[in-house]
């Protein structure tokens, strides 16, 4: 029998109430400021970023804050923010190759046009706690000079020149939008790449984890990993050219891949492609392995039933924010749908009881 539920109302103001309080934490501690937050934790920014698909740093941090540090609710308080807002232009295709870089490495070629640069990363560091942040004080460091850009064409390029690496893939349709549009399969690679690209890193990075470990056709190197600030820009109709609105940050991967050539074509290496907002090349190194495992179709690969091979189970499941949802749900009131399960369980157990032993059901 369904009971309706008195003081609802009631108990969710308090646990809101409660949240705030839980969100601040000791008063005695200083608060944690938005700026803070953007400037200190800009990874987790970036990530917030990426898989909420709005380049805004400053509502991310915004959205960190509120969440008490918990990405994925504040991925989807940034998505939800996202619908409020008007789509007034789209920008033109970026030119990564005129990145403003600030790391660049590549585990195929020693020697590149540009050179290596290392950049900040957790690479070489050791995997020890520093506890002289424990005691670090407010002043800021003395800022440093950015060193002059210097022009660095793409790695896979080199490759390209010799025929050694099959031709870039091109689509000159419009893509999809997954902002706009709900995610139709198959989907071609532009939206697969856009359903990765905001995909969550854990599961994506276990996919591509996945790969390497045999379930799946990808033996990759590293052919280039890049992360730096391109240029945006806009077509503005009444002007007749493009304008330049801002810059953003990007991490882009592309995996150079093993081939052994079919009947139509000759041995060659493939590719495979990551683009992240920010600095994310963990998740940008395992899109571009999850990317080649998705194209086994179009280089005439066979079907392995690897997860990261069957596009239907990468793309349904790579979304935190419809995951999270459908998971979270199951916490919420089912009285009257327990209550039905409950009584079919009986049912079924009495049946059963009878069946099995008919005389003690008949006394």
């Amino acid at each position: 029998m369904y009971v309706a539920v008195k003081g609802g109302e009631r108990a969710i103001d308090a646990a809101h109430a409660w949240l705030a309080e839980e969100r601040r934490g000791d008063p005695a501690v200083p608060h944690l400021s938005v700026p803070q937050i953007r400037e200190q934790m800009a990874l987790a920014v970036d990530r917030v970023m990426a898989e909420g698909s709005l380049y805004d740093p400053d509502l991310a941090a915004l959205a960190i804050k509120q969440a008490r540090g918990d990405l994925i609710e504040a991925v989807f308080l940034i998505r939800a923010y996202r619908t409020t807002l008007p789509r007034f232009a789209s920008s033109r295709p970026m030119d990564t190759s005129a990145m403003a870089v600030d790391r660049r490495v590549s585990a195929t070629f020693k020697d590149l046009p540009g050179g290596q640069v290392l950049g900040p990363t957790f690479d070489y560091t050791h995997r020890l706690l520093d506890f002289a942040l424990l005691a670090e004080t407010g002043v800021p460091p003395a800022p440093t000079a950015p060193a002059p850009a210097e022009a660095m064409p793409h790695v896979t390029g080199l490759l390209d020149r010799d025929n050694l690496i099959e031709p870039e893939p091109r689509c000159d349709d419009a893509p999809g939008d997954l902002t706009r549009s709900p995610l139709e399969l198959p989907a071609d690679r532009a939206l697969r790449l856009q359903s990765l690209a905001r995909g969550d890193e854990g599961f994506v990075l276990s996919l591509a984890y996945s790969t390497q470990r045999g379930y799946g056709r990808t033996h990759a190197f590293v052919g280039e990993l890049r992360i730096g600030r391109v240029a945006v820009e806009v077509e503005l109709p009444e002007l007749g050219f493009a304008v330049e609105i801002g810059e953003v940050e990007l991490t882009e991967c592309e995996t150079v891949n093993q081939f052994k050539g079919s009947r139509t074509e000759p041995p060659q290496f493939t590719r495979g492609y990551g683009l992240v907002m920010g600095q994310s090349e963990r998740k940008a190194i395992s899109m571009s392995l999850v990317d080649r495992a998705l194209r086994w179709q179009e280089l005439g690969e066979d079907f392995t039933g690897a997860p990261a091979q069957d596009q239907e189970f990468v793309l349904s499941h790579c979304d935190n924010v419809q995951a999270t949802g459908f998971l979270e749900h199951i916490k919420l009131p089912h009285y009257v749908d327990f209550q039905s399960e409950l009584e079919l369980v009986r049912r079924l157990r009495a049946e059963a009881t009878a069946a099995s032993c008919p005389k003690e059901a008949a006394e």
